[in-house]
């Protein structure tokens, strides 16, 4: 460049200086202008990026709020003057609230009348094994009757609750089952299925070994079923009153019924005593005229408790002979046909009391058969009653001449 003339050097000089205040070129002075730039960009970028990720939530609270103003942040410095109130923003329409609808179908309803019973075919428990004769399928329960072995529907109200917890109502009744001269008892419950068809849910209770009757039945709002129950189902000479009688409360597991409240046993009857009778011997004297002879007998009663007998009865006296009217004192004649038997009847004994008994019997000895005695309980209402040991009730009379 020295060879080059002064001022051609001059002329070029001149010329970058005017070119390069017009344009700026890619040299290390432009790149730290242009970086600069740059810099200053990203961080109003930045800056703008925060102000909207600091502002976003509190635009949404508002609108969940239904709030059309935005909260302004806390200031620093000089309060500056409040903007004007913004109007009342107005309130939207509340929404309804949506009601969940189950896809379970309601259970069917178990409520079923006495007529229906007796209307539809039904499956029935197993009955007691003294009732085997019994039908259990394809059942048509009759009305209260006194034909062997044809299951009915007793004349007892039907009961009505929710016994499984369904929701729906179920139907209790009592149905029996003659043999003989008494009848097998069972409680069952009855439902519907899908199709309205009457199913049924199980034995309650029924009689067996230890429960000879059931005599009465309800059922609880909770769910729960109560039968009254017997030890003793009267028949025949049986007196109603001997039977022991309670209330146990049942209720469905969902398997079947078991006891969840009640006596689960009868026990000893605490109304009846033990009483003892013993002796017997009938000494006969000199035959009258007649061939009839006069004779003494002496027996002897012991309550051995744990009960008072208001009064003691004689049964089958008369079978011997004929009291002599000066025992009307002691043993009083007791009217003809009564259950027991007694023939006469006289004052009672304490537990633990022993009292002996003779009677004089006008006898016909062409009619004595292994002459016997028997000793009945009678309370104070003239009701006689069994004994704990009934054996040792009875004694046979032996005949001395």
């Amino acid at each position: 460049m020295s060879d080059i003339d002064p001022r051609l050097r001059e002329r070029f000089a001149a010329y970058r200086a005017e070119t390069v205040s017009t344009i700026a070129g890619p040299g290390p002075d432009q790149a730290r202008r242009t970086l600069r730039w740059r810099r200053r960009a990203r961080a109003v970028a930045v800056a703008v990026t925060a102000i909207v990720l600091a502002v976003a939530p509190i635009v949404a609270n508002a609108a969940l709020r239904d709030d059309g103003s935005v909260p302004v942040p806390a200031q620093t410095g000089e309060p500056s003057t409040p903007p004007p109130s913004a109007p009342a923003p107005t309130p939207s329409t509340p929404l309804t609230p949506s009601t969940t609808t189950s896809t379970s179908p309601a259970a069917p309803d178990g409520r079923i009348s006495r007529a229906q019973l007796l209307a539809a075919p039904v499956l029935l428990p197993a009955w007691s094994s003294y009732a085997r004769g019994c039908a259990t399928s394809n059942v048509r329960l009759q009305p209260p009757a006194r034909n062997q072995d044809v299951p009915t529907l007793a004349d007892l109200d039907l009961g009505y609750t929710d016994l499984d917890g369904d929701g729906a109502t179920e139907t209790v009744a009592l149905v029996t089952c003659r043999f003989g001269e008494a009848s097998a008892k069972q409680l069952v419950a009855f439902d519907r299925d899908g199709r309205g068809r009457i199913v049924t849910m199980g034995r309650v209770v029924g009689t067996a070994e230890g429960l000879d009757d059931i005599t009465d039945a309800d059922v609880t709002e909770d769910g729960k079923v109560r039968a009254q129950v017997a030890d003793i189902q009267p028949c025949c000479s049986m007196r109603s009153y001997w039977a022991q009688k309670q209330w146990r409360t049942y209720r469905w597991t969902g398997d079947g019924f078991t006891q969840s409240d009640g006596p689960r046993s009868f026990g000893r009857d605490p109304r009846l005593t033990d009483l003892v009778l013993s002796g017997g011997d009938l000494v006969l004297g000199p035959a009258d005229a007649d061939g009839k002879r006069p004779g003494t007998l002496t027996v002897t009663v012991t309550n051995k408790g744990p009960v008072d007998v208001a009064h003691i009865g004689f049964a089958e006296l008369s079978l011997i002979g004929a009291l002599i009217r000066a025992d009307s004192s002691i043993c009083v004649p007791w009217r003809e046909g009564d259950e027991s038997g007694a023939s006469c009847r006289t004052a009672g004994l304490r537990s633990g009391e022993r009292r002996a008994y003779t009677f004089h019997l006008l006898v016909d000895p062409t009619s004595l058969d292994q002459p016997s005695v028997r000793v009945v309980h009678f309370d104070d209402q003239d009701r006689h009653w069994m004994d704990l040991t009934y054996r040792d009730n009875h004694v046979d009379v032996r005949v001395v001449s």
